[in-house]
C-alpha cells in the first residue's frame, strides 16, 4: 500500500462536448475514495475550432507535429482545462496546493493505431504554470512504443472499482464495465488478475453527427428523436458487418473508422434509432471475444443516459442470460468515470505501476507511462522535467 494522493481528473472525450472533472484520493492502487465532480461544456464556436482541428490532424505524421490551426488550439485548448480547474477548486473550497497532482488527457484529435500514431493535444507544461500543481500527461505514448494500441486506458480502473463492488457484494462476476462514449469500450473482469478490454465500437459519435446533420442539435437528449423511429435492419446489418467485428485482432478505434449513413437514407427519426441499435448490438457482437459472457453489465458514459439505447442493451443482455445496470444503480457516477479514472492513473503514474496490460491494449508486456510536468518552483525550490 502506498501513499494515498489526493488526484484531480481531467477528460475531454470524443464527443468534444466539454471537460469533465473528478476528485479522487488514491495509492494508485487498492484505495479509491471518490470525490466531488463536475463538468464544464464548450462553447459551440469552440467545439467547431475542434472539428476544423481534426481536419488538420489528418496531415501529421509524427506525434509533435502541429499543421494548421492545432498550435493554437493546443494553447486554447489547455487554459480552457486550468480554468476549470480553478473553478472546480473555487467551487470546492479546494487551494491548489491540498492538490498533489492533475491527471491529463488533452484532446485526442488523431489516433492511428496501426501506424503507432496517438496525438493528444495539450500541453501538460502549461498547465501546470496555470494551475500550480504537477501535471501527469501524455500517457498514451509509452503503450504504444511498447506494442500497444494506446487504448483503452480506464480498464485498470474499471478493476480497482469492480475490486470494491465484488467486496460489498454489489455485483455478480464476471462482470463487465461498458464506457459508451463517442466510441465504446468495454472492461472484462473476470477471476483473472488483470483486466481484458477493447474498443467495442461506436458509440454516440454517429447518432450525435447524424442529429446535428438533419436536426441542427448536438444529440439526442433522452433519446427522444430515436424513440419515434423505427430501426432500419438493412442499415443496421451494414453497419454489424464491419470487419471490426469478425477481425479476431482486437483494435482501438477513431472516430472516423465509421461515418454516419449518407443523407437519403434514412429519415431523421429512422436513422437515430437505427444507429441507437447498432451502438447496442455492436457491444454484444465485440462481447463474443471475451473468454466468457458477463453477468453483469455496468454502463457509464452519455450513452447511458439514452433510454433507447439502454432498453436495446437490457434486452440482449437478458437473451444472454445478464443484467445490465447503470452506473449510478451501484452508487457510481457515469459522468465523472472517466475524469475519475485519469486521476488514479496520474497516481498510478507516479508510483510506476502498470497502466496498461496485453490484454487491454496488446502491449507486449504491462506498462506504465505519463510524463511529469512540475508545478513552477518557489524561490526555495528547484524547477524540474520530467519521464515517469
Amino acid at each position: 500500500m502506498g501513499k494515498v494522493l489526493r488526484s484531480i481528473g481531467l477528460m475531454s472525450g470524443t464527443s468534444m462536448d466539454g471537460i469533465d472533472v473528478a476528485l479522487v484520493e488514491t495509492d494508485g492502487d487498492t484505495i479509491v475514495r471518490r470525490g466531488s465532480s463536475a463538468g464544464y461544456p464548450y462553447e459551440a464556436a469552440f467545439r467547431d475550432r475542434l472539428k476544423r482541428g481534426l481536419q488538420d490532424a489528418r496531415s501529421i505524421h509524427k506525434r509533435d507535429e502541429r499543421p494548421g490551426t492545432l498550435a493554437l488550439l493546443e494553447k486554447d485548448l489547455t487554459l480552457l482545462h486550468a480554468e476549470a480547474v480553478k473553478t472546480f477548486l473555487h467551487e470546492n473550497n479546494l487551494l491548489p496546493e491540498r492538490i498533489d497532482v492533475i491527471g491529463f488527457h488533452g484532446q485526442t484529435v488523431l489516433h492511428r493505431p496501426d501506424e503507432a500514431l496517438t496525438v493528444q493535444i495539450g500541453n501538460g507544461d502549461l498547465l501546470a504554470r496555470e494551475t500550480m500543481i504537477d501535471v501527469v500527461y501524455d500517457l498514451r505514448a509509452s503503450d504504444m512504443a511498447h506494442g500497444g494500441q494506446g487504448a483503452p486506458l480506464v480498464p485498470a480502473y474499471h478493476a480497482a472499482l469492480a475490486r470494491g463492488l465484488s467486496e460489498d457484494a454489489k455485483v455478480e462476476t464476471p462482470v463487465a464495465f461498458v464506457n459508451i462514449g463517442g466510441i465504446s469500450n468495454i472492461t472484462f473482469i473476470g477471476t483473472g488478475e488483470e483486466p481484458i478490454a477493447f474498443d467495442s465500437g461506436p458509440g454516440n459519435t454517429l447518432i450525435d453527427q447524424w442529429v446535428e446533420a438533419h436536426a441542427g442539435v448536438p444529440y439526442d437528449q433522452g433519446g427522444m428523436i430515436a424513440s419515434q423511429g423505427s430501426v432500419l435492419p438493412g442499415l443496421a446489418s451494414r453497419y454489424l458487418a464491419h470487419p471490426f467485428f469478425s477481425s479476431q485482432k482486437r483494435r482501438s478505434l477513431d472516430r472516423n473508422d465509421f461515418a454516419p449513413p449518407a443523407a437519403g437514407e434514412a429519415s431523421l427519426e429512422d436513422g437515430a434509432r437505427t444507429l441507437a441499435h447498432v451502438t447496442a448490438a455492436a457491444i454484444f457482437r465485440s462481447a463474443r471475444h471475451l473468454p466468457n459472457m458477463p453477468v453483469t453489465f455496468v454502463v457509464c458514459g452519455g450513452g447511458r443516459l439514452n433510454p433507447v439505447i439502454m432498453q436495446d442493451l437490457a434486452s440482449l443482455a437478458e437473451t444472454a442470460g445478464g443484467r445490465v445496470l447503470a452506473a449510478e444503480a451501484l452508487g457510481l457516477n457515469g459522468d465523472s468515470m472517466e475524469a475519475e479514472a485519469w486521476a488514479y492513473l496520474a497516481v498510478r503514474s507516479l508510483c510506476g505501476l502498470p497502466l496498461t496490460y496485453p490484454g487491454t491494449t496488446g502491449v507486449m508486456q504491462p506498462v506504465s507511462g505519463g510524463r511529469l510536468a512540475t508545478r513552477p518552483a518557489t524561490a526555495s525550490e528547484g524547477k524540474s522535467f520530467r519521464a515517469v
